[in-house]
């Protein structure tokens, strides 16, 4: 079971933001709990793939207490894989698994 953030950089307001994802809903709600996030700000579908927008400050937060370092590219080509077959996986362990 892993936690994931990417290297997004996106503003609101005086914030910058990155995405949080996690294998399961229950690894990624303890993360956040950890790392200081409310729950509230979870977004999850049908709006939205499970994740949590933090500051870049929670997300160095989180890569502290082990969250894996991806590039937004292959984060949104994980939740694109998750959507497909339901597992949540990176592009490196499709390409052992083949």
């Amino acid at each position: 079971m892993t936690v994931y953030v990417d290297d997004m950089r996106a503003r609101l307001g005086k914030m910058i933001l990155c995405h949080m994802i996690a294998d399961t809903d229950e690894e990624l709600h303890a993360m956040a709990a950890r790392i200081g996030v409310s729950r509230r700000w979870h977004q999850a579908p049908p709006q939205h793939d499970s994740h949590y927008d933090v500051a870049l400050s929670k997300r160095a937060l989180a890569v502290e207490a082990g969250a894996v370092e991806v590039p937004m590219r292959e984060l949104v080509d994980m939740l694109i894989e998750r959507r497909r077959t339901g597992r949540l996986t990176r592009q490196s362990e499709r390409v052992s698994a083949a």
